[in-house]
């Protein structure tokens, strides 16, 4: 039986790959200039200094690998979550995170920091907005040493809905230029040309994917109740504060990078449970390998869809998501 769950579980992974590689070649192939997959490799290997070279490495690749980590990181966020809260409905964005991230970003935006900081500006407002939520529902949270789940939840709605509340306000007093930035950020963009960012994003992702693994067992073992993953000898306080921060950390690196691209937390860890089990053994990397797939070809469809213009990323992920989500609600109930 082991063994038929392992083949099945191997296998799942290899098919997840391939549809990786498949977005990822569709990615550097599709665009408002058609570029042929078998002229991709020549064009990376010997064609430097022409069009084609450029856009796939100035434009495309940056895209296709800050759409793997924020895919990846998103999905991943989402499915610690719901594990801890034992709740398949729970998304990073429901603790408040993108909220406080939206304002930090606005308020650099309103104030013309990043005239003042430069590029770097928009994702270092947008963490400390995100790292400023993440203390505040963290500190209201706990009690006794340990965290409470619903207390958490209902503590991140709230700060969520009062840092939207003043995004709008701000948005109210801004100038049109102003306006025009803040709403194109919280729409969300994977036009990132920052290598540094870029970098940052990919290492946090995949050190919170490492991190998370090892953490697999025990989040099966809170599936079945805190009392009884205590029983297990699971540090049921301990370990909901890493999941707590892994989680977050994950949601805010995204969110100050790429802005708001909703749903990716919530669906994919929903499908995924649907399509291979609730065991995190391999929930985790599915997650992960399949929010990175999803975030690449909603980025296509962006990119193309009304070409030569583009759709931010997070109204695409938005429609498709609420819809994906409707759908699958009304086919099949989901147990965690």
């Amino acid at each position: 039986m082991l063994d038929k769950k392992i083949r099945q579980w191997i296998l799942t992974l290899i098919i997840l790959v391939i549809i990786l590689i498949i977005a990822s070649l569709s990615g550097l192939a599709i665009g408002s200039t058609k570029i042929p997959l078998t002229d991709i490799i020549d064009i990376l290997l010997n064609g430097k200094g022409t069009a084609e070279y450029s856009i796939l490495m100035g434009i495309r690749l940056p895209r296709i690998i800050i759409a793997i980590a924020i895919g990846g990181s998103l999905s991943l966020a989402g499915t610690l979550l719901q594990g801890m809260f034992r709740n398949p409905l729970v998304e990073p964005y429901t603790l408040g995170i993108s909220g406080g991230a939206s304002l930090g970003v606005c308020l650099t935006i309103v104030f013309s920091l990043h005239t003042k900081i430069g590029i770097m500006a928009y994702p270092i407002s947008g963490f400390a907005g995100a790292g400023l939520v993440i203390f505040m529902v963290y500190t209201l949270s706990i009690r006794g040493g340990a965290l409470k789940p619903n207390t958490m939840l209902l503590t991140g709605v709230m700060i969520s809905f009062v840092a939207s509340s003043l995004v709008m306000l701000l948005m109210a007093i801004s100038k049109s230029d102003d306006l025009h930035n803040i709403v194109f950020w919280i729409m969300g963009s994977l036009d990132e040309p920052n290598i540094t960012l870029i970098k940052i994003v990919c290492y946090g992702s995949m050190a919170g994917l490492v991190i998370s693994l090892f953490h697999c067992h025990n989040l099966n073992a809170l599936a079945l109740g805190d009392e009884q993953a205590a029983l297990l000898g699971v540090d049921t306080a301990k370990t909901k504060k890493i999941l707590f921060i892994i989680a977050s950390l994950l949601t805010g690196l995204s969110v100050s990078v790429a802005g708001i691209i909703m749903f990716v937390g919530l669906i994919i860890p929903h499908f995924m449970r649907m399509v291979i089990g609730s065991d995190h053994r391999i929930l985790i990397i599915s997650s992960f390998l399949g929010g990175a797939s999803f975030l690449i070809m909603c980025d296509i469809f962006a990119r193309t869809v009304i070409s030569p213009l583009e759709l931010p990323v997070g109204v695409i992920t938005g429609i498709i998501g609420g819809i994906v989500f409707i759908y699958i609600l009304g086919q099949k109930q989901v147990r965690l």
